[in-house]
């Protein structure tokens, strides 16, 4: 299973991005798929997940009403757009595939992206 972000890069605070990531492999399958973030020094913080079926989704606190997450069964591909950005949300985004029931956890998810770097300047 290989998973592939892009989208990240520099934007000013209020800005917008839209994060992508696609899955590939023989014998990919998965329940959801989430997207986490870190920043140097730090854990990996739960940002978002959506279940591929039915469409679930799930988000962290901080993101809430800022972010959405959405897929493409068809690409077997996840979105993640990012609104009214702010500097707090700089950092190293990750996309992973979960074959369990949680979502929030890095410990729910199996396989991981190699990460796309998001930089919100004041």
């Amino acid at each position: 299973v290989q998973l592939q972000a892009s989208g990240g890069g520099l934007v000013q605070a209020g800005g917008s991005l839209r994060l992508s990531c696609a899955a590939s492999g023989r014998g990919f399958s998965s329940l959801a798929l989430g997207w986490f973030r870190q920043v140097p020094g730090k854990d990996r913080n739960f940002v978002a997940a959506i279940s591929w079926s039915e469409g679930n989704t799930y988000y962290a606190d901080s993101v809430e009403g800022r972010f959405t997450i959405s897929r493409d069964n068809a690409k077997n591909t996840v979105y993640l757009q990012m609104n009214s950005l702010k500097p707090e949300d700089t950092a190293v985004y990750y996309c992973a595939t979960s074959l369990r029931s949680g979502r929030y956890s890095v410990d729910d998810y199996d396989y991981w992206g190699q990460g796309t770097l998001v930089t919100v300047s004041s």
